[in-house]
């Protein structure tokens, strides 16, 4: 029995040496593989020295930042009243009883408050923000994290990239530092810091959230509760809530990568997508309210779409890279360059146009005035273009009034899917009535807003082209056929 102990002693023993050897062999095998991948086999594992390191960054860069992060306040003065809707509206004598009948709701003003977040830059008091957080404001007042107010001056803002600056009076205040946009990748880590329901919590001091780079090149279109259209975004998952707008997403060194600007959401509130303006466009733009600068845009006059699988095969594409010109507005820098319907625009100044936004990003950060190179593909075969960039409009709504042309007191305007959808219109072809001068000729004939004008005098109308011939050589009663019937317009004066 002895001489058996001593034996399993003996093997267990040899049993052990040879494991130890093995995991040793083992250990340099994974670090020697690691070292000939280009690993760094110095850096922990995650364990609960990494975790501590990640939470101090954490905490350096909330302390590093948050103390230039303000709220603003806002007061605007509202008009309500003055316009009774009406249930006959459409029929004119039925419209006007009821209208005499009950009269129109008094005038009245009341005062409504608006809630946002917005960044000190430099220490003398120059603050970044969103446009949409200070619009239309009669009063804006700044709170710092210690409790001072302000009442800040509007240095200037833009509508079109949603960046406004304030400035306060003081002096040494503590301020962040705008980063490189470019350099930021998707799967970095981002902290979004803002004054999120500052009405419910009472407190100055701004709230830190944190989560990653989801996408970036991000595009959001105008829909029924906003006009503006963004493109060129950060995306991120870091919790974004209202009031949050205007204040920074900043990355591990402490330094702003974006303006928090906007969230996705069926609720009203945080669903885990978030978007920023990236760091470079604010500074760009900031930089020109300072200088008191205007910031104006390239523009094109184009409406582009996508191209899909079977559109790219259509015009002989091989990939589906591109933008497919869908309309040229009249008058426009594109109409003048030869640009048509149908062409797919392939490259701009010599890069390679990925889609529509990428088409709109580029155009929009080219100088007007400036003469632009396009590839466009037509009737399957290349061609090029040269273009002299214009200035884009102040609004969407202004491009679109390049096809527009007027007569006897109506405005009218080629049926687009913009106007269909506004005014419900269910006509395949015509002009849509955008504007009707009161007291003029077709005010006075009857002719309303949104009314489609297919025939002039018994001649077809299509679009604004036919209207302008068409009306051009029109002297005496003009015979208008619309949706709602015929009408006769006098000429004026």
């Amino acid at each position: 029995m002895k001489v058996y102990r001593i034996f399993l002693a003996l093997t267990l023993l040899v049993a052990g040496i040879f494991l130890g050897v093995a995991l040793i062999i083992r250990l340099n095998m994974d670090t020697s593989v690691a070292a000939l991948n280009g690993e760094n086999t110095d850096t922990p594992s995650v364990s609960g020295g990494s975790l501590a390191s990640l939470e101090d960054a954490f905490v350096r860069v909330a302390e590093k930042v948050s103390p230039a992060v303000v709220s603003i306040v806002t007061e605007r003065t509202e008009t309500v009243g003055g316009v009774l809707f009406s249930p006959f509206e459409g029929d004119e004598f039925f419209d006007k009883f009821f209208r005499d009948f009950f009269g129109e709701v008094p005038k009245r003003k009341f005062r409504s408050m608006g809630l946002g977040s917005g960044i000190i830059v430099d220490p003398k008091g120059y603050i970044v923000t969103n446009e949409h957080v200070i619009h239309n404001a009669d009063k804006i007042m700044v709170t710092l994290p210690d409790g001072r107010e302000f009442k800040a001056k509007l240095i200037g803002k833009d509508y079109r990239s949603d960046i406004a600056v304030l400035k306060i009076n003081a002096q040494n205040l503590p301020y962040a530092v705008l980063g490189d946009s470019d350099k930021v990748k998707i799967g970095q880590w981002a902290i979004a810091i803002g004054n999120p329901f500052g009405f419910a919590v009472h407190s100055p001091k701004p709230t830190v959230t944190v989560g990653v780079i989801s996408a970036l090149h991000r595009q959001l279109p105008a829909t029924e509760y906003r006009e503006r259209i963004y493109t060129d975004l950060i995306q991120t998952d870091a919790a974004i809530n209202p009031g949050n707008s205007g204040g920074p997403l900043v990355n591990l060194r402490g330094e702003v990568i974006g303006i928090n600007v906007a969230i996705y959401t069926t609720s009203g509130g945080y669903q885990g997508v978030g978007f920023a303006i990236p760091s470079n466009q604010a500074k760009y733009i900031m930089d020109k309210l300072i200088r008191g600068e205007e910031v104006t845009y390239g523009w094109l006059g184009v409406k582009v779409q996508d191209l899909n699988q079977e559109l790219a095969e259509y015009f002989g594409i091989s990939d589906q890279k591109g933008a497919l010109v869908a309309k040229v507005l009249k008058g426009s820098p594109a109409q003048k360059a030869g640009l048509k319907e149908g062409d797919v625009i392939r490259k701009f100044n010599g890069q390679e146009v990925e889609n529509t936004s990428d088409l709109v990003n580029k155009v929009a950060h080219t100088e007007a005035g400036k003469t632009a190179e396009i590839e466009v593909i037509r009737n399957k075969k290349p061609l090029t273009l040269k273009v002299k960039i214009g200035k884009r409009p102040l609004n969407l709504a202004e491009a679109e009034t390049a096809g527009e042309y007027s007569w006897r007191g109506i405005t009218v305007s080629d049926l687009s899917e913009d106007l269909r959808k506004k005014f419900r219109i269910e006509e395949e072809q015509g002009v849509v009535v955008v504007d009707v001068k009161e007291d003029s000729a077709a005010w006075s004939a009857g002719i309303k807003v949104g009314d489609v004008i297919s025939e002039i005098n018994h001649k077809l109308i299509t679009d604004v082209d036919d209207f302008e011939k068409v009306t051009q050589g029109i002297k005496g009663k003009a015979l208008v056929r619309t949706q709602r019937g015929y009408f006769l317009i006098s000429p004026e004066g």
